[in-house]
């Protein structure tokens, strides 16, 4: 369910569609990908802008917004929330990720090296598995392979849930990942928290071609803003965890949306 009432079908079936099949053909070689903070309201004339310019949007089991449920893991001492917080330069986070409607889950290991550069490497798991894969040989087995931690260093920390819109554009350069309705349960504290009518955008482009969607987000003054859903959800939930810069993260998600986050 939409914040405010607003309903993004309308603009989204103005859309040509694009299978899941064919999005697995689109190799960005040359990747640059940056991250937005926005509201539903902008949001939607966003949409409808893209859909003008003959964005295609992802359907998958028929929905073109998708359900997604991640779990976050850590150290006892939320030693990736702090790698990320003091700036180290090479992290790694671990999680579990469902795609809901498509009845699938994987685990995921995010690494980040010296140049900036993110990669993730995954292998699936099943859906029962999100808050606790230590019986899965190959997911163990996976973790500490690609991994700096092991099973046994690690636990579940607090779950993401939110719907994605998943846009292409017509010379299929640029992929567009759109969450809104996030929301966050931290495990360790029984907090809750909701980022309302926040929206995270993420564009991954093709660092040699021009992109129609910064043009854009340009119109609709949305700015590039780097912004972790995990390290947010953790400044929010967890009055223990020292959040320094992250706290100006909080600010401009209640800026954009024009009220102070509230926490359960």
């Amino acid at each position: 369910m939409q914040s405010n009432h607003i309903s993004f079908e309308k603009a989204l079936g103005a859309m040509a569609p694009i299978t899941l099949e064919e999005m697995d053909g689109i190799k960005l070689m040359n990747r640059i990908d940056s991250k937005y903070l926005t509201n539903n309201e902008t949001l939607l004339k966003v949409l409808e802008a893209a859909a003008a310019e003959g964005y295609r949007s992802l359907i998958i089991e028929g929905l073109p917004l998708t359900r997604y449920s991640s779990v976050y893991y850590d150290t006892p001492l939320l030693g990736m929330y702090y790698a990320h917080r003091n700036k180290h330069l090479v992290r790694q986070k671990v999680r579990t990720r469902a795609y809901l409607d498509a009845g699938q889950a994987y685990l995921e290991i995010k690494r980040k090296n010296n140049k900036g550069r993110t990669s993730k490497k995954r292998t699936e798991i099943p859906v029962s598995e999100l808050m606790d894969f230590s019986a899965d040989d190959n997911a163990v087995g996976y973790l500490a392979k690609h991994s700096w931690y092991t099973v046994a260093d690690i636990s579940p920390v607090l779950s993401t849930n939110f719907r994605r819109i998943t846009l292409v554009n017509p010379a299929m350069t640029e992929r567009l990942t759109i969450d809104t309705g996030l929301n966050f349960e931290n495990y360790r504290t029984g907090r809750k928290a909701s980022l309302e009518d926040a929206v995270i955008i993420e564009l991954k482009q093709d660092g040699r071609a021009a992109s129609q969607m910064k043009g854009i987000l340009l119109d609709y003054r949305v700015k590039p803003v780097r912004v972790s859903k995990y390290c947010v959800a953790v400044t929010l939930t967890d009055p223990d965890a020292r959040p320094g810069r992250f706290n100006l993260k909080v600010r401009a998600i209640e800026k954009t949306i024009g009220k102070k986050l509230t926490v359960i």
